[in-house]
Order: structure tokens, then sequence, then C-alpha cells
């Protein structure tokens, strides 16, 4: 076998590799990908494997598009129960906020999830996994948040690790035990916080069930003094943070992430011109929900000219969840991105792709379609990239490849 013996080779495709530095898509017309060992050996236009390669397997593309694998960088995929009540409340005038000091809100489905089995949350997120997957992603990030008590966190990562070695897609954790105040904790705030420091967070970091750790910074939820405190923790076990940031007020949440250097502040409606500077300067990757933002009716658009002009990086994620954004394609997202945001396709594209990676911190494994990354792609029906974002419905996928390997479905 010589240097240019490959597993599979997949010819005539449209290859938008999303690499930097290149103009547009990256489109490489009449393009061709090798794999080896599950990743990309070659990549380039087919009229350049003029002789001397060789491949075990060879596919003909037919002339669809290729993409990077989309990758969904913020779920909270696995729970139980449902907040459906909650959607009339709020078209009848009552608030997010308000209905989260009733009872309803998070602790509701706190509720549920606690009373919910292992094997019960993970036939639940199944489904849910898989209509992810059926709009091209191949990577995932699960966070925790609906246990807030060890037990439950703990069964809700392990939920999440088991679908990552059971199905076809490639999935992160994240620990989010300061999600939510507890009802037993209720206007005990800081004493919360201790358990989460003091049990909850060793306890995760000890069984490795978390990539990261994760906070909600709001008037609901925790202060940015105690979102520190908890970061502290984080970096002392050696887990980079992330953060809910300026959703529903400017708390300066997304300064302080920056401060400690996170993966991203996600949602970032309020984020004002101090928390895009801090951002930029600390390479954290602004990631937008845009699901979160239709379905609670929000005014106040993420300051997307200022993200811009500071170069810092825009990824998109469904924030999948039964409270405020039951959404399960993350090319519905795209989407959105563009019509609610006033993104282009290409910034929306690259939002699930090369930008989605840095803020999981995969960015070298995962993202764009380059030699020595992992052969994580997406065979589309469309022409054109910009289709993913333009049209809403049926899914146009035709086939994902992990690793080179297609996910085949029993009856295939």
């Amino acid at each position: 076998m010589g240097p240019n013996s490959w597993d599979h080779l997949f010819r005539n495709a449209r290859i938008a590799t999303l690499a930097p530095g290149m103009e547009r898509y990256g489109l490489i017309e009449k393009g061709a990908l090798a794999v080896t060992g599950g990743r990309i050996a070659w990549i380039g236009p087919q009229s350049q494997l003029a002789g001397g390669f060789e491949a075990a397997r060879d596919t003909d593309c037919q002339g669809a598009l290729m993409t990077p694998g989309l990758i969904d960088c913020h779920t909270h995929l696995v729970w139980a129960g449902n907040r459906f009540a909650e959607f009339e409340q709020r078209l009848e005038g009552v608030s997010y906020e308000e209905i989260a000091r009733q009872g309803g809100g998070i602790n509701s489905t706190v509720r549920a999830t606690r009373a919910a089995s292992e094997e019960e949350l993970f036939e639940a997120a199944l489904g849910r996994l898989r209509r992810l997957a059926a709009s091209g992603v191949t990577t995932v990030e699960i966070k925790s948040g609906y246990g807030l008590e060890t037990d439950t966190e703990c069964r809700m990562l392990r939920v999440a690790r088991r679908l990552g070695r059971e199905e076809p897609v490639r999935v992160h954790t994240s620990f989010l035990g300061a999600h939510a105040v507890p009802p037993e904790f209720s206007g005990r705030s800081d004493d919360y916080l201790e358990w989460v420091l003091r049990e909850m967070l060793p306890t995760v970091a000890a069984e490795g069930l978390a990539d990261a750790v994760d906070a909600f910074c709001e008037g609901i939820a925790f202060s940015k003094a105690q979102v520190e405190r908890l970061f502290q923790a984080a970096r002392a076990l050696g887990l980079p943070v992330k953060l809910h940031a300026e959703q529903l007020s400017n708390s300066g949440g997304a300064v302080l992430a920056a401060r400690y250097g996170a993966l991203s502040a996600d949602h970032l409606e309020y984020l004002d011109e101090a928390g895009v500077r801090a951002m930029a300067a600390a390479g954290s990757i602004a990631v937008l929900l845009p699901g979160a933002f239709y379905f609670l009716r929000e005014q106040k658009v993420p300051p997307i000219e200022a993200l811009r002009a500071h170069g810092v990086p825009i990824a998109l994620a469904t924030d999948l969840n039964p409270g405020s954004s039951p959404v399960h394609s993350l090319l519905l997202i795209l989407n959105m991105a563009c019509t609610l945001f006033r993104l282009t396709p290409l910034e929306a594209l690259v939002a699930v792709t090369r930008n989605a990676a840095k803020a999981l911190g995969v960015a070298d494994e995962v993202g764009t379609l380059e030699v020595g990354k992992r052969a994580d792609f997406v065979l589309w029906d469309v022409e054109e990239p910009a289709a993913l974002a333009a049209q809403m419905g049926p899914e146009p996928l035709r086939k994902r490849y992990l690793g080179g390997l297609p996910d085949v479905r029993p009856g295939e």
C-alpha cells in the first residue's frame, strides 16, 4: 500500500470545508475527501486525483453538498416531564420570571427528573438525540441541571455519557448544578451553592462525568459573586467553565466568564460593550440561542454588530429544553438566526460548525473539513450551502458520517 492508500474515498461532492482563510464557504467544486483511521487523509479537487491513489472503498456522492458535521454546543437534552402549560401561561401574559417564582420553570422539571429512573431518562433523551441527529448533528453538548442534588445530577450525566457510547454522536457534558435554587433551599442560595461546592461538584469530578462546568448568572438564579466561587472551584479541579449570561438582564456575567477564560458565554441578549470587549480579549465564544429568544417572545436582540466589530466568534445552538426552547432541529436554528438576528447564511453555518467546536474546546478535532481532523461530515440533498439556512423542513439530510463511517439505521 502506497502513501495515498486510504480506507475510503468520497468523490464527486460539492465540499464546503468552512476552513478559516478560505473564501466564502471554502467551497471545493467537484471535490473529493479521503478517510484513513477515522480521520481526513486528503481533501481537494477531484481533478487532482489523477492516478497514484488507492482506496479500499470508493463512494460517488453524486454531486451532493458535503459539510462538516453540525455541532449543537448548548442543550439540556436529558429531562423528564413537560412544561406545555407554561406555554399557555406566557401567552396569557405571565412572564418567565413570574412562572419561576411560582414554583414552575426549571423547578417543575426538577421535580419530574428527580422522580425518573436512569432508564426512563435515557429512553426519553434517546428520541430527542435522534431527532437532532436527523438535522445533521454529529457532536452535541448535554448539560445536567434538572436534578439540583447529587444523585440526580450524576444520573443525568451518566445518561449523557451512555448516549455518547450507544449512539453515533459525539457527546460532551457540562455540570450545571448552579442552574436554579431547589425548593428545599428556597431563600438560601448561598447555602445551596455551598452544597454544590462541597459535595456535588467534587463527586461529579471524581466520577469523570463532566467535561466543563456551567452556571446561570441571573437575578432568578445566581449572582456574580456566587458564580465566581463556582468558577474558582472548577479551576482547582482542572475543569473549563462556561456561563448562561445576560439573558434577562445585564448582570455582568460575561465579563466574569471572560476573566476565567470561559469557553463560552451563552444567550447574551443584554450583553454590553464591556462584555463584548472582555470576551474578545479572552477568546470566549458568544453562543446565541434564537430558539429561546423566539419561544419566550423576547424583544432585545443580542449585539450582533458589536460582536462582529470586536471579532468575537458567534456560535449557535438549539438550547433544547422543555421550558424555553423545545427545538429539535439545528437547521431550524440557522433559519431563526438569519431571520431574527440578521446573521448571514455563511455566519450561521460557521456558527454550528467551526465556532461551535471552539465553544466546546474541540476545534482541533472537528468543525471544519481539513486533513488530520476527524472525518465527521454530512451529505445534503441541496445545491447551495445557503439552502441549509433558507429553507424550513423537511430536513435535507442524505447521510451523516462519524469518523468516516455512515450512520446506518435498522432497515437501511
